[in-house]
């Protein structure tokens, strides 16, 4: 999906979007409002600061930063590198921008997308949790996103975090449904690291979207207002594990606001990842779901899409040093990677590099301690 060519007043009206998103202190809400207000944004920066200030939540100190051209030399390098790296920059005009997402009172007025598949799917889900992850948290995404693989048009939406967010983008790849990572940063890194692999594998069935521009750090503040996006954009969330407290809370708490669905997986109450889900159905605020057939019926998708037959995920095969390294965790049980380097004789990045390719293809699992269990 190429970034957009814009005519010459389209272009420039986008550069001022872009540099009205930078300003400190104006938030979507306000941006929105004054946008509402002035008609596009060129006419905003233009305005005296004396008419600025005199509306209700701006004031003089606010006024002053339309008038402060370092946010419009910001706004024309952005455009320059979104340019040059086949970014798509969306506003809530654009027809391309996610008609969920525009529903809700914040959502963002800039947004930067990378990949290859529209946002507007027929069926959106969001499928998120702990990046501390249980076995029992690992089989549900995986049992979840192969029984919703028969709903035609579906699209599954994470943050691209470790753990059940990971899991949730891959076994989407696995199936072939489009998948969205949202970002909690700008597009010029991927945060973790660990995960560069599959956001370029995600690029070519699906795409990265995020609001903050490039040099943007993922700092700690971010996250939680990624997970808006996240929230804001799905027809259900669906939360699988997490603590009482925790990102995947934030993003359910903020779907409920956006009287949109949430679902949970239920777990033993003494397991302390299960106890985020737990604690949202007891609270009313979460279905309580079991199965992708119990969010098919809560979501009343039987009746209005014919599924289609389960696609079996279509694994590469393996070359003959992943084969020998799946042999042996097969043959002997839960393996240690010290274990694995003295049987493989392969260097530590080596070895790493192959576990974490058959983890990625669903061939084996991820325990604590450094072991690694098959997954059939």
């Amino acid at each position: 999906m190429n970034a957009k060519i814009l005519p010459k007043q389209d272009e420039e009206e986008l550069l001022y979007r872009v540099a009205l998103s930078f300003l400190p202190k104006i938030g979507g809400k306000t941006a929105a409002k004054l946008l509402a207000v002035f008609g596009n944004a060129k006419t905003l920066f233009h305005t005296p600061i004396h008419t600025l200030q005199q509306i209700e939540g701006i004031g003089a100190i606010r006024a002053k930063v339309f008038k402060d051209r370092r946010f419009l030399q910001a706004a024309e390098k952005e455009l320059e590198f979104v340019q040059r790296k086949n970014i798509q920059v969306l506003i809530p005009e654009d027809k391309q921008y996610p008609y969920r997402l525009k529903e809700c009172p914040d959502a963002p007025i800039v947004l930067y997308y990378k990949g290859s598949v529209e946002l507007n799917s027929r069926v959106t889900v969001a499928v998120i949790g702990t990046r501390m992850h249980t076995e029992y948290g690992y089989k549900l995404t995986q049992e979840l996103i192969a029984g919703l693989s028969a709903i035609p048009g579906i699209q599954i939406i994470s943050g691209l975090a470790q753990g059940i967010d990971t899991i949730a983008h891959e076994a989407a790849l696995r199936f072939e449904l489009p998948t969205i990572g949202v970002l909690a940063h700008g597009l010029d890194t991927i945060y973790p690291f660990t995960n560069k692999g599959l956001a370029s594998s995600m690029l070519s069935c699906g795409g990265l979207l995020t609001e903050f521009p490039s040099g943007t750090m993922p700092d700690k503040p971010n996250f939680p207002v990624r997970n808006r996006i996240v929230a804001g954009m799905s027809d259900v969330t669906v939360v699988v594990e997490s603590d009482v407290k925790g990102g995947a809370m934030i993003t359910a708490y903020l779907a409920c606001n956006y009287n949109r669905e949430v679902a949970a997986f239920p777990g033993r109450v003494t397991d302390s990842k299960s106890k985020g889900p737990n604690k949202l159905i007891q609270k009313q605020i979460a279905h309580l779901i079991t199965s992708s057939k119990d969010l098919i019926q809560l979501m009343n998708w039987e009746s209005s899409a014919l599924p289609k037959p389960v696609k079996q995920p279509a694994l590469p095969l393996l070359n003959k040093e992943e084969a020998q390294v799946l042999k042996f965790i097969h043959d002997n049980g839960p393996a240690h990677t010290d274990i694995l380097l003295q049987h493989t004789g392969f260097n530590a990045a080596m070895l790493s590099g192959i576990l974490l390719q058959l983890e990625i293809e669903g061939h084996i699992l991820s325990l604590p301690g450094k072991m690694y269990k098959t997954t059939s």
